[in-house]
């Protein structure tokens, strides 16, 4: 029987209680009409996940395989045509259902469901099979391994999401665009997203050795934000003839409307995907005279889904990984993960390797 990896329930109260990783068997399961068969090649981690097993996150369960992350190949199909289409092919999945394309949000009463370790969804990607709608696909980018391709799903919508539909022409050629704590999937992915938009892309990072590693990947600059008066120096580093930030990607939240009234242009969006500084975040009577706009913004729909990977593809755009644990029985490994991400160590990625890249297809 296919193994996947899930949490064991253990006393303690949210945020104190540290849940321990174990297998579990899942019973194989023949595709209907619609499905496919995916035999899992990678699956990565994402913050949510490691708040699973702090039992900080909404709908945290058990016996649910975790992770939203995932590569894999289709080794079996349902009857129906569009499903038979994806026989053998490689693909990455749709993190999360409940969303086809509206712009305001999920679509479903029920509201978004995102793969991994909850209530609201049975699947997830830490598994060596599973079964999916055809519909809920892409075909993984041709120049991506699968360990890379399974980096990017989720982070890669969070970040078009953010960076792309809430900003719009804010993020575009000319425009100078700040990225804050660089060094997390999402943020990195903006990074990258920005700069092939024709941005000049800034970041803030708690350490010169990610602030370098990001100008690799295309940023123009960066400051420590733990250093007073850091908006001051990034002005600075501005071009002369603007002098001033379009927009600014932001995972932190805390105090970064106040630092926007000082950098940004009248104008200018401030989208929000995350606050890991603080749940709470003042919006200033400064930041409302310049007519700055501060969006939220969670993952995607289906629709931003395709858009992304297209771009992905088109630019021939690869997620940065940080670090590989080999094979889904290696919990050792894979706790080093868990700890690397607990400890914000990492640099782009942190992703399971579950089978080697090869296909298996029923034929």
């Amino acid at each position: 029987m296919p193994t996947a990896l899930t949490i064991r329930k253990v006393d303690g109260k949210p945020g104190a209680v540290y849940y321990p990783l174990v297998h579990m068997q899942t019973a194989p399961s023949k595709p209907s009409p619609t499905q496919l068969t995916v035999r899992m090649t990678a699956a990565a981690l994402n913050h949510r996940d490691l708040f699973l097993r702090q039992h900080l996150y909404p709908g945290t369960t058990f016996g649910v395989p975790l992770l939203a992350d995932g590569c894999g190949v289709v080794i079996d199909t349902g009857s129906d045509a569009s499903a038979k289409e994806w026989m053998g092919k490689r693909v990455v999945l749709n993190p999360g259902y409940g969303w086809k394309d509206a712009l305001d949000g999920p679509e479903d009463p029920k509201g978004y469901a995102i793969l991994g370790g909850t209530k609201f969804n049975p699947l997830g990607t830490a598994c060596e099979e599973l079964v999916v709608e055809a519909a809920e696909v892409e075909e993984a980018p041709e120049h991506l391994s699968s360990v890379e391709a399974a980096a990017f799903p989720l982070t890669g919508l969070t970040a078009w999401r953010a960076t792309r539909v809430k900003c719009g022409d804010k993020v575009g050629e000319g425009k100078n665009v700040l990225i804050t704590g660089i060094g997390g999937g999402v943020a990195i992915m903006a990074l990258l997203f920005a700069a092939q938009s024709g941005a000049r892309v800034w970041i803030t990072s708690g350490s010169q050795e990610k602030i370098d590693r990001a100008k690799e990947l295309g940023a123009r600059g960066g400051v420590i934000y733990k250093e007073k008066g850091w908006e001051k120096t990034l002005l600075e580093m501005l071009p002369k003839e603007r002098k001033f930030l379009d927009a600014i990607i932001d995972g932190a939240g805390g105090d970064i409307v106040e630092k926007a009234a000082k950098l940004c242009k009248a104008g200018a969006v401030v989208s929000v995907y995350g606050m890991t500084t603080s749940p709470k975040m003042p919006f200033l009577m400064s930041a409302v005279l310049k007519n700055i706009e501060v969006k939220g913004s969670t993952m995607g729909s289906r629709k931003e889904f395709k858009d992304m990977v297209a771009f992905v593809k088109q630019k021939s755009l690869r997620p940065v990984i940080s670090k590989v644990a080999k094979g889904l029985d290696n919990l050792q490994e894979i706790d080093e993960l868990f700890e690397d991400m607990k400890g914000g160590r990492q640099f782009g990625k942190l992703v399971i390797e579950i089978s080697k890249d090869k296909q298996t297809a029923k034929l």
